[in-house]
């Protein structure tokens, strides 16, 4: 994205199920009333909640037949951290194998991952070693990685502790907690807490806003009334949101 005046023109181009075009017109909509974006993936198993958490985050309600996701799907919100209006651009990646050659290239450029495994399902807790090794290896060394065991209401069911994960967790430098997408609970924290993390990486300078991989972009507030272009025409380069 550059600013010309008053109007901030976007160049970038994503891949996937939302085209370039689509997402241009989505945002040209809303005031831009926003400091930074920050990029958000959120990735595990098939299953777990992934997709629920999002829409529970973004819509503030719970979707009891959700569908599993077919490649990628894509959310937004804007939030406040230590007085700063964030806009949280989260891409909801499918859980299945077949889909991780596509949802890979989503890695690329995220400031934060929300790694999600359903504490009622040890297999999902037992491939987070996997998720994480793809977040490492695909993600920028300063992207805040947040361990989520979602489906923390079905406590009599849980097949994975609260304490082993906590462990695994600090092993691995993830900040972590439990949460669930049905009632609601520690789902706002989860978003917030990554938000914070990432707030403070720019504020000490460990994460470069200059670098195209750092996933964030800042933007001083346009006037009222400010509006995004959509005369822009997207580069062929790969998605930097």
């Amino acid at each position: 994205m550059e600013e010309k005046g008053n109007v901030l023109i976007d160049n970038s181009r994503t891949v996937g199920q939302l085209s370039a075009a689509g997402l241009l017109a989505k945002m040209t909509t809303a005031p831009y009333n926003y400091s930074y974006i920050f990029k958000y993936i959120i990735i595990g198993d098939m299953g777990v909640g992934k997709s629920c958490l999002l829409h529970q985050f973004t819509e503030k309600k719970f979707m009891a037949d959700c569908p599993h996701t077919i490649g990628v799907e894509f959310g937004t919100r804007i939030i406040e951290v230590s007085g700063q209006k964030v806009k949280l651009q989260i891409w909801d990646t499918a859980g299945q194998e077949r889909f991780r050659a596509v949802t890979r290239s989503y890695y690329r450029g995220a400031a934060g991952a929300l790694m999600v495994y359903d504490i009622t399902r040890r297999s999902t807790y037992n491939h987070l070693s996997s998720w994480l090794t793809d977040a490492r290896n695909l993600t920028n060394p300063n992207t805040v990685i947040i361990l989520i065991g979602n489906k923390a209401d079905l406590e009599a069911q849980r097949d994975v502790t609260y304490e082993e994960a906590k462990q695994f967790a600090e092993e691995n430098g993830l900040l972590f907690l439990e949460a669930s997408a049905k009632t609601g609970e520690n789902v706002e924290d989860a978003f917030l807490e990554a938000a914070k993390k990432i707030y403070q990486n720019i504020q000490d300078g460990s994460l470069d806003l200059n670098a195209a991989e750092s996933g964030v972009q800042h933007k001083p507030t346009a006037p009222q009334g400010g509006r995004l272009s959509s005369d822009a025409q997207p580069q062929k380069e790969g998605c930097s949101c």
